[in-house]
C-alpha cells in the first residue's frame, strides 16, 4: 500500500549518513578562490522495461520525500526501475536485480541493452546514472515486485499508445531519466 497521504514531520542535520556525504569543495576558477557545497552519493542504474505482450512500458511509482519537501506536493514520482550501485558487480547484474526486486520480472543480464550513461544532480552531486533497456513478457513474471520491505513501490504499466501523452502530462510527475529513456525508445526502437 502506497503512502499517498505523506508529509514531512521534521528536517534535521545529517550526522553519520548512510547513503550520502555532504562536503565543501574549495576550488579556483579564473584565478578566483571559490567554494561549493556538494554531496557525495552512489552512482545508479535505471531500466526502461517494455512488456511485449501488454504493449506497455513498466515504470515504478514511489514517494520521493525530497520532491514532497521541495515542491509541497504529494511527492509521488513515476520513474524507471532503478537502484544504487553499492556492490562490486557489473552494472548489468545490478540492473537485473532491480528489475526483479522492484517489478517482479526475472530478466537475463544479456537482454539488457545499454542506452547511455548520464550525470545526474550535477548541481550538488554529479553521480553517474547508467540507463538500460530490456523487454519482458508474462513468462518472466516471478513476483509482484514492489521493492524491499522498507520500500513502497507500485508497479505501473503505461500503454504504448499513451506513452507520448504521458511524457508531457505534468500531473504525472516524472524524472528526467524517464523522459530520456522514452525519447530514446521512440527514436531507436520504432
Amino acid at each position: 500500500m502506497l503512502l499517498h497521504d505523506s508529509k514531512i514531520d521534521s528536517i534535521e542535520e545529517l550526522i553519520d549518513p548512510k547513503f550520502v556525504k555532504p562536503f565543501k569543495i574549495n576550488y579556483t576558477l579564473k584565478n578566483k578562490k571559490k567554494v561549493w557545497e556538494a554531496v557525495q552519493s552512489h552512482d545508479s542504474v535505471s531500466i526502461l522495461i517494455y512488456h511485449t505482450q501488454k504493449k506497455s512500458f513498466i515504470l515504478v511509482k514511489q514517494l520521493r520525500v525530497t520532491v514532497l519537501n521541495a515542491n509541497k506536493i504529494d511527492g509521488m514520482m513515476y520513474e524507471l526501475c532503478a537502484g544504487i550501485v553499492d556492490k562490486n558487480t557489473s552494472l548489468e547484474q545490478i540492473a537485473k536485480e532491480e528489475v526483479l526486486e522492484e517489478c517482479g520480472y526475472d530478466v537475463d543480464v544479456n537482454s539488457l541493452e545499454k542506452i547511455t550513461t548520464v550525470y545526474s544532480c550535477v548541481g550538488i552531486s554529479g553521480s553517474q546514472q547508467s540507463l538500460f533497456f530490456t523487454t519482458v513478457d508474462d513468462s518472466m513474471k516471478v513476483s509482484e515486485g514492489g521493492g524491499l520491505e522498507d520500500e513502497d513501490i507500485e508497479v505501473i504499466y503505461i500503454d504504448f499508445d499513451d506513452a507520448k501523452k504521458f511524457m508531457f502530462d505534468e500531473n504525472r510527475k516524472k524524472t528526467t531519466g524517464t523522459m530520456m529513456a522514452l525519447y530514446w525508445f521512440f527514436d531507436n526502437k520504432i
